[in-house]
């Protein structure tokens, strides 16, 4: 259940159309404001559908989980595969045939209409395919994660909160300075926050017109070949990061952290708690993981000045 992927998005602090006034209570509203927006089937005739379901899987009734001041969701969907391939070759040869018995080739508002028609006779029987997002709420820092790279996955998934709760302010994480110059300053010598080290994976860009891209991986990133690359005047916009020897990943200048990977000394901290069934041991993975994206959020935030969702 460790996610792999962080896209932020701030709410602000006076925010309760959501969470109740006191982060202490169980917050009762949101178990039945997600039932309200539950998964559902996709329709015969429909492409996809989304909605809430279990973090747990198939075999959990509670739509959200909360530990502490933590809160899991996941949002599901159901996607139907029709392939445009398919479509196309199904119309291509539906088109000759008319062709052929009609004499002539149909016009643009029939070759729509066949189209369409061909679409609602092949949904019913095309595959579905299940989705699955998952996200948290971290109401001290007052973010909402969700485990996707994918902008538009995660405004989806926000989308999807914001309509089971009436309203959800949420904005997308805002640096008040510039991303890159901070990751550029950081390899060529300035000093990292506390905690953080560089790691081996680094993205470079020359921000002049010829838009030269270098990318390396498994690299020292004090190296000689960097540090030319830098002084040719190319700027790091994405670098890999370890922050203590709990979490290694990559942050990007877009602010998203791609490729975590929780490293043996956060697992083994997991390895000396005792969990007697799947669901405690679920707790104390869900309880790490916030733990430490909550401390990773605070090393970044104080780095690169996020923004106040209600500045």
């Amino acid at each position: 259940m460790f996610f792999r992927n962080l896209t932020f998005f701030r709410f602000p602090a006076d925010f309760a159309g959501l969470f109740p006034t006191s982060v202490a209570n169980e917050l009762a509203g949101l178990p039945a404001q997600l039932v309200d927006c539950a998964l559902r089937p996709v329709g015969p005739l429909e492409l996809s559908t989304r909605g809430f379901v279990s973090p747990f899987g198939r075999s959990g009734e509670k739509l959200s989980h909360q530990l502490g001041n933590a809160i899991w969701i996941t949002l599901g969907g159901e996607d139907r595969l029709l392939p445009a391939a398919v479509v196309n070759e199904l119309l291509a040869r539906k088109l000759e045939e008319i062709e052929e018995r009609e004499g002539r080739r149909p016009g643009g508002r029939r070759r729509k209409q066949l189209r369409d028609d061909l679409v609602h006779e092949l949904l019913p029987k095309a595959f579905v395919q299940p989705v699955r997002v998952d996200a948290y709420f971290d109401l001290d820092r007052r973010f909402i994660a969700v485990d996707t790279t994918s902008r538009r996955t995660a405004e989806t998934v926000v989308g999807e909160v914001r309509r089971a709760a009436g309203s959800f302010p949420a904005l997308p994480l805002n640096a008040e300075i510039s991303p890159r110059s901070v990751f550029t300053g950081w390899l060529a010598g300035e000093a990292l926050p506390d905690g953080l080290s560089l790691g081996e994976e680094v993205e470079l860009k020359d921000p002049a017109g010829s838009g030269a891209v270098v990318k390396c991986q498994h690299q020292d990133l004090a190296s000689d070949e960097i540090a030319r690359h830098l002084e040719s005047g190319k700027q790091v916009t994405r670098v890999a990061l370890v922050l203590d020897d709990h979490l290694s990943f990559v942050l990007g200048d877009d602010l998203v952290i791609r490729k975590l990977r929780f490293l043996d000394g956060a697992i083994d901290s997991l390895e000396q708690t005792e969990a007697d069934d799947i669901a405690a041991e679920l707790d104390a993975r869900f309880a790490l993981m916030a733990g430490e994206f909550g401390r990773l959020f605070d090393v970044l935030a104080s780095a690169l000045r996020f923004s106040e969702a209600d500045a």
